[in-house]
């Protein structure tokens, strides 16, 4: 009885965060737009040969933000409404301005890190990731699962979310479980949300690395698109001309900063996101993307360090797999995609993760103790 009082105590006070911090993002939201149209208004407003009507009036976009915006002809590219945009890490601020804030630079201690997974995968997958990655950053790390577990629940106490959404591998499921992962993130407080897959090595002294080289009270969307182009969808909802935009692939790793974060609440918190999912039908980093790039007209920053299983991992470089962010495997029977790397035989260590952790942490309790060295 104490206990089911509790969850519904947790739950309440969950959904007034997230309803104060809807009206404080659709406030922020909303003098954001004034502001822009002020600034349209101010360059226009002057000119004696058309303003807005003027095409070649509009201000031209800096080259740094022209990566991708090849659009298909039945899109719209009338800069006055909209324009996909990508940009790559090494054209923002140099990681090296680590005076953030005025304050302090960002320690893991700062950053909310989410597994998604689903109950057929906790032992296959899930544990492989909590006896290596995991054992690094276990305070900061979150598991999102569609399944009560007490097995897993003795090994990661207070940080296993049963998100009681379906256990099928379909779209709403997924998006379903980021939802959750939003909101507990939203609720943390932290300065950074960085989701992976059940399937991803992460690198959290990199990531903590990449990290402190960006502001969280600026909007930041980190990640790597598995496309070399801005995704097409149409709108179910609201028929129109086709979306395009631009989303970091979920099983690669993606972070998002508190400020931007913040921003998505009215289009994320609170189960929304599954609401933004069923516009476009896809999955839950494609609806993330959607919400990021096409609603809030924000770009995507690509780090080349992070890695997903949809690339050809055997490419990277023995001698640069220290300094990757994150990285994957593939193995069906059709296909296997794994990195190469030296360390245990393939027979011991089928994906590779175990030799990727102990080349990044050697001296490690969990490297020491493995028998297999």
């Amino acid at each position: 009885m104490m206990t089911n009082i509790c969850h519904r105590k947790n739950r309440l006070k969950i959904r007034i965060s997230i309803l104060i911090l809807t009206v404080i993002a659709l406030t922020s939201i909303f003098k954001e737009v004034s502001l822009s149209i002020l600034h349209v208004e101010k360059n226009f407003s002057d000119k004696k040969d058309g303003g807005l009507n003027n095409f070649t009036n509009f201000p031209k976009i800096p080259i740094k933000h022209q990566l991708g915006l090849e659009m298909s002809n039945n899109l719209t590219t009338d800069r006055t409404k909209f324009v996909v945009v990508l940009r790559r890490a090494s054209q923002t601020k140099a990681p090296s301005d680590l005076k953030l804030d005025g304050n302090r630079v960002t320690e893991l201690k700062d950053i909310f890190i989410s597994i998604k997974t689903a109950s057929q995968n906790h032992v296959s997958r899930l544990q492989l990731l909590i006896n290596t990655w995991v054992q690094q950053a276990k305070n900061q790390t979150y598991i999102f699962t569609d399944q009560r577990d007490e097995a897993l629940e003795n090994v990661m106490a207070g940080h296993i979310v049963n998100t009681n959404c379906s256990r099928d591998h379909n779209r709403r499921s997924l998006v379903c479980k980021m939802g959750h992962e939003f909101d507990m993130y939203i609720v943390s407080e932290l300065r950074w949300w960085c989701h992976v897959d059940d399937d991803t090595y992460l690198n959290v002294k990199e990531l903590v690395r990449l990290l402190a080289g960006y502001r969280h009270t600026e909007d930041w969307y980190l990640g790597k698109p598995s496309l070399d182009h801005p995704i097409e969808v149409i709108n179910h909802v609201n028929p129109g001309p086709k979306l395009a935009f631009w989303f970091a692939t979920g099983g690669a790793g993606f972070c998002v900063s508190r400020a931007l974060a913040l921003k998505m609440v009215p289009y994320a918190g609170g189960g929304r996101l599954t609401k933004a999912g069923d516009q476009i039908r896809l999955p839950d980093d494609c609806t993330i993307g959607y919400i990021i790039n096409s609603l809030l007209h924000k770009e995507l920053t690509v780090i080349d360090k992070f890695h997903s299983h949809l690339e050809a991992l055997w490419r990277i470089s023995p001698a640069d797999i220290i300094t990757q962010i994150s990285l994957s495997y593939l193995m069906t029977k059709e296909r296997t995609n794994i990195v190469n790397v030296p360390g245990f035989p393939v027979e011991k260590d089928p994906t590779r993760l175990w030799s990727i952790h102990c080349l990044i942490h050697p001296l490690s309790s969990e490297c020491l103790r493995h028998v297999d060295r």
